[in-house]
């Protein structure tokens, strides 16, 4: 293989790409890069068996040619080189790197031992502007879980109901729901995809992109310009959570996110004997929000913020929970509702957002 690329072009493919190689693996091959010529580009590949990622980019190309080499010291070595056209070439398992005023040779392993890449026959793919997805992504990942112990809550359930695609993660303390518009002649669409796999995605996607994704009965294909991702799905049935979203609570109260965000912060600090726990204590005769929480070696808080309450009664939550959802909504303002303390509790933008997003907490039991 000999072939000419820009500095600037590697280099950002082998960010693209490489980050899925590597880690802890009883493979060493997975910790490598595929580095091939293909349909006179230049393709650079990697895998860890449940996620792989392609990018093609452009090249010079004097012979055809394949190699693997080590995805870390590659990436590293091709960020530290100028900007400038670099020359690779294979001999014998070893790849040649110049560029201007260095030379390196890099010892690679054969590219027959590295795994195939899956394809994906799917027709009729789901188009979505990357802004969208990465939204969905970035409401959705934050409630998934990261036991491996129940699979199915590790991912975000994502189906099609009557031209929306719903997006849905739980782990069974809290849950987030995201709809959004889309055109497409997916009506059956029910998948699970790995949380992990939606993070390496909204890495990759920039806002002005076109997202195809493409499903089969195993696996899923995201093409975004010149990277290819395909990623297992999930085996498993997820559960019955509309059931979980009661639609009326008995107290409720309109609030600005910042406002409450700040507060939570706040009473977080004095929570973490207590794993987190602090208590909303809602007023409707004041209406007012009232949240503490306790240290008994350091002090407590209190903090009481203003605003339309409907309803009065106390909820204790774990405080990063309630932080995580609020970090989630985009809106200035949310309705905060619940019924009891042991419940689940609703937060619901009250702008944009509105009927498009919503966040489940779980109390704790005080």
């Amino acid at each position: 293989m000999k072939v000419e690329v820009t500095q600037a072009n590697l280099n950002k493919a082998l960010s693209i790409v490489g980050r899925v190689a590597g880690g802890r693996t009883s493979l060493p091959i997975l910790s490598n890069v595929l580095l091939s010529v293909e349909d006179n580009q230049l393709k650079l590949a990697a895998t860890n068996l449940e996620v792989a990622i392609t990018q093609h980019i452009g090249a010079k190309v004097s012979e055809p040619g394949s190699i693997t080499v080590p995805a870390r010291l590659m990436s590293d070595f091709i960020n530290s080189l100028p900007d400038s056209n670099i020359q690779l070439s294979v001999e014998e398992n070893k790849l040649s790197i110049k560029a201007k005023g260095y030379s390196s040779t890099i010892n690679g392993v054969s590219s027959e031992e590295f795994p195939s890449i899956p394809i994906v026959s799917a027709k009729n793919p789901l188009v979505i502007t990357g802004k969208n997805l990465k939204g969905v992504i970035a409401q959705t990942i934050v409630a998934a879980s990261s036991d491996e112990a129940r699979p199915v809550l590790t991912g975000v359930f994502t189906y099609v109901h009557e031209g929306s695609l719903l997006a849905v993660a739980t782990d069974s303390y809290r849950l987030a729901e995201k709809v959004i518009q889309v055109k497409t002649n997916l009506n059956e669409l029910s998948v699970i995809v790995p949380a992990k796999t939606f993070a390496e995605i909204q890495r990759i996607v920039s806002d002005e992109d076109s997202v195809q994704l493409h499903f089969d009965d195993v696996q899923m294909l995201v093409e975004v310009g010149d990277v290819q991702i395909v990623s297992k799905l999930i085996d498993g049935k997820f559960p019955a959570y509309k059931q979980l979203i009661p639609e009326k609570s008995d107290v409720s109260f309109k609030i600005e996110r910042k406002e409450l965000l700040n507060a939570t912060k706040v009473a977080a600090l004095f929570a973490r004997e207590s794993a987190g726990s602090i208590t909303l204590e809602v007023s409707e005769d004041d209406n007012s929000v009232s949240i503490a929480s306790v240290a008994s070696q350091v002090g407590n808080n209190n903090s009481t913020l203003s605003t339309t309450v409907k309803g009065s009664g106390s909820v204790t939550l774990n405080s990063r929970y309630l932080i995580d959802a609020l970090n989630a909504i985009n809106d200035q303002e949310l309705t905060f509702r619940f019924s009891g303390s042991t419940n689940p509790c609703i937060l619901e933008p009250t702008g944009e957002e509105k009927q498009n997003y919503l966040h489940v907490v779980m109390p704790l039991r005080s």
